[in-house]
């Protein structure tokens, strides 16, 4: 099993990211709408997914926003952040703060994304929830880019997530 941190403590996750250069495996996630929605569905373009615990915290909520500014001005990329928030928060935090180049995913219905990519902490406090992670996929849904963030109270290196998006284009 894999570990991370919470505030210094070690929690351990469901087990290790998908590694660099393999398929990234579909997945099904609620939008705000309630709608459904899957990685499929986005297969032309480059994916940035966004693993978090809850996009109610300030991390989160910093994080979902920077890549909502960063990734404004990139044609053919399309990030989601992913998360077991119900879809009716995820679009109030969308809606709010004017995130309109992140998707929210829920992941609470099919909890397929935390189990397939490995990001559900297993104990502690946060148990059940998504550790934070970033993968970067490209047109052909191969993995090109991972990060688990080892501290869940930190941020991503957005820097060389964002370098890893512009590698693709």
């Amino acid at each position: 099993m894999t570990t991370v941190n919470l505030k210094g403590n070690p929690v351990a996750i469901k087990g290790t990211l998908p590694s660099v250069n393999s398929q990234a495996e579909n997945f099904s996630f609620v939008k705000s709408d309630l709608s459904e929605g899957s990685l499929a569905d986005y297969g032309d373009k480059v994916k940035v997914l966004l693993a978090v615990p809850s996009l109610d915290t300030g991390v989160c909520a910093i994080e979902a926003k920077r890549f909502n500014e960063e990734l404004s001005a990139k044609e053919g990329v399309q990030a989601l952040v992913i998360s077991k928030d119900l879809p009716f928060a995820m679009g109030r935090f969308c809606e709010t703060n004017s995130i309109e180049n992140v998707t929210g995913a829920s992941d609470f219905r099919y909890n397929t994304f935390s189990q397939l990519y490995n990001t559900e902490i297993m104990e502690g406090p946060l148990k059940g929830l998504s550790c934070r992670a970033v993968l970067v996929v490209d047109r052909e849904d191969n993995i090109t880019y991972t990060e688990l963030v080892p501290e869940i109270t930190q941020e991503p290196n957005y820097e060389a997530a964002l370098q890893a998006v512009n590698n693709l284009l």
